[in-house]
C-alpha cells in the first residue's frame, strides 16, 4: 500500500455541470440491464465501468464520469432491481457481480478501468479477484468490504428488519411514507458531510429518481434482499472457504486506488485502510470532512486521484516529433 497521488487540477478542463448521460436498456440472459453513457471527447479514450452502491443508481457518477471522459468513455450501470434495470431473483454480491461480468463480455469491453462506490465496491473487489482478465484498473470508493459492529453504520438500525416475516411489506410502507423531497434530503444527509457540496440539479435529479423508486413494486424486496445478502457476505468473510471477500481482495492484481470519506456514516471509516493493506498493489486516498459517496461530493479531487492512477498505469501516448 502506498499513498494516492493527485493529477494536477489544470489537467482537468472540464467543469460545468453535466446532466445525466443518456442511458439505454441492454438485454442481457432476458433480463434488461439500464446503462447510462458518457461520451469521451477523444478517439483515444479507455473503457470504463462504474458500479453504484445500495439504494443508488448509475446517476452517482455522473459527475465523475463527466470529469473523466477526457481519458476514459465510460458506461454505469442500474444494478438489477435499482435505478431503471430488471429485478432480478438473487440480491447477493455473487449475483451482482455475475451480472457486471455477463455485461462486460456482451458488451465486449474488457479490460477495463472498473469504480465502485460502497455495494458497488464490494462487487467490483469479487470481479477483480475472480475476473483479472476483465480489469485494467480498479477503484473504490467508500467500498462496503466486511466488518462486525453494526453501530458504525446507520443502515445498522435496519438489521431488525431482515428476520421479519414478509419483511419486505413493512420496507414498502417504510421507504414511501415520505414526500420524495424528504427522502431524498434524508438520504443526502446519511450519505454525504456536507450537503451544501450537493448542486441544485443533483437534487432534482435525486427527487425523480426516488419518485420512480416508488412507482416500482418491486424496489422494497431488492433493498431488503441486497442489505440481507451483504450482510451475509460480511459474515462469510470472516469464515473458512473461497468466498470470503477478504481473501477475494488478496487475489486482486490490478492497480487499485481505494478512497474513503473520513465522515462515513455508513461504512465504517477503518475499512478502506484495511482493503488497501490487503490488495497488493494498492494506493489509499482518506479525505477529511467528506461522507460515504465521495465522487458526487468531492469529485473533483476523486477525479484527480483516478487520473493519477491513470497516468502511472495508462499514460497517454507521447507524440515523437518529426
Amino acid at each position: 500500500m502506498k499513498r494516492a497521488l493527485l493529477a494536477a487540477d489544470e489537467s482537468i478542463a472540464r467543469d460545468e455541470m453535466p446532466p445525466p448521460w443518456p442511458g439505454r436498456g441492454v438485454r442481457i440472459d432476458g433480463s434488461i440491464t439500464h446503462v447510462r453513457e458518457t461520451p469521451a471527447t477523444r478517439s483515444d479514450a479507455e473503457p470504463a465501468l462504474y458500479v453504484h452502491g445500495l439504494g443508488g443508481s448509475a446517476q452517482n457518477w455522473t459527475d465523475l464520469a463527466g470529469l473523466l471522459a477526457d481519458r476514459l468513455d465510460g458506461h454505469a450501470i442500474d444494478l438489477p432491481g435499482f435505478g431503471l434495470s430488471d429485478p432480478a431473483r438473487r440480491y447477493t454480491i455473487p449475483a451482482f457481480a455475475d451480472r457486471v461480468i455477463r455485461y462486460l463480455e456482451h458488451a465486449d469491453r474488457g479490460p477495463v478501468h472498473l469504480f465502485g462506490n460502497s455495494l458497488g465496491g464490494a462487487v467490483s473487489v469479487r470481479v477483480a479477484g475472480l475476473r483479472p482478465d476483465l480489469v485494467r484498473t480498479l477503484t473504490l470508493v467508500s467500498p462496503a468490504m466486511p466488518f462486525l459492529d453494526p453501530r458504525r453504520s446507520l443502515q445498522g438500525r435496519v438489521l431488525p428488519l431482515l428476520a421479519v416475516p414478509r419483511a419486505e411489506l413493512f420496507a414498502s410502507r417504510w421507504l414511501t411514507q415520505l414526500p420524495p423531497e424528504e427522502m431524498a434530503q434524508q438520504v443526502m444527509e446519511a450519505c454525504v458531510a456536507d450537503t451544501a457540496r450537493i448542486c441544485d440539479q443533483r437534487r432534482v435529479e435525486a427527487v425523480e429518481e426516488i419518485r420512480i423508486r416508488y412507482t416500482a413494486a418491486h424496489y422494497p424486496r431488492a433493498y431488503l434482499g441486497t442489505l440481507r445478502g451483504l450482510v451475509g457476505s460480511f459474515v462469510r468473510a470472516y469464515l473458512p472457504g473461497a468466498g470470503s471477500l477478504w481473501r477475494i481482495a488478496s487475489l486482486i492484481t490490478a492497480p487499485t486506488l481505494v478512497i474513503g470519506g473520513g465522515q462515513d456514516r455508513l461504512v465504517d471509516v477503518r475499512v478502506p485502510a484495511q482493503v488497501a493493506r490487503l490488495i497488493p498493489d494498492s494506493r489509499l486516498l482518506l479525505l477529511a470532512g467528506v461522507g460515504h459517496v465521495p465522487q458526487m461530493e468531492v469529485p473533483r479531487t476523486v477525479a484527480r486521484a483516478a487520473l493519477a492512477l491513470l497516468d502511472e498505469t495508462s499514460p497517454l501516448p507521447t507524440t515523437v516529433p518529426r
